[in-house]
């Protein structure tokens, strides 16, 4: 194993996710890609769309600063990616461009309106990897 990409976005779960791969990095020497999503809301209606006003691409800046901030305690060789777009799809887009040999995303309980609406991150990216996929609870 020598590449793995972490999607992280300062949830509990994602924090355990970047946790277990710095482990994991650690004890295969692989590098770590870590990557932050700002979601892209899909137009409702006339004018709307873009990117969401309250999880912009700053803030997935800045938790990524948190990341670095974190894996600078560990002995982990990690670049880090910030994406704006879906978060699934942006995931597995890094992963391929970095030859990822696994993903590690964390999984959290989705509420009323994000089951009615699909699948979560981690479900998507598990369903349409080309590669082992890590989901740490």
């Amino acid at each position: 194993m020598k590449t793995i990409v972490v999607g992280y976005d300062e949830t509990e779960p994602a924090k355990r996710a970047l946790e277990r791969a710095a482990d994991l990095a650690e004890a295969f020497g692989a590098k770590l890609y870590v990557t932050s999503v700002a979601p892209v809301l899909y137009p409702a209606g006339r004018g709307t769309g873009g990117v969401d006003p309250v999880d912009t691409p700053a803030h997935h800046r800045e938790e990524l600063a948190h990341a670095r901030d974190y894996l600078g305690t560990r002995k982990v060789e990690a670049e880090y990616v910030d994406g704006i777009g879906e978060p699934a799809e942006t995931i597995l887009a890094a992963a391929t461009e970095k030859g990822a040999d696994l993903i590690v995303v964390g999984s959290r309980e989705l509420g009323l309106v994000q089951r009615l609406l699909g699948q979560s991150v981690s479900q998507s990216v598990a369903a349409h990897a080309h590669t082992d996929v890590l989901i740490v609870h």
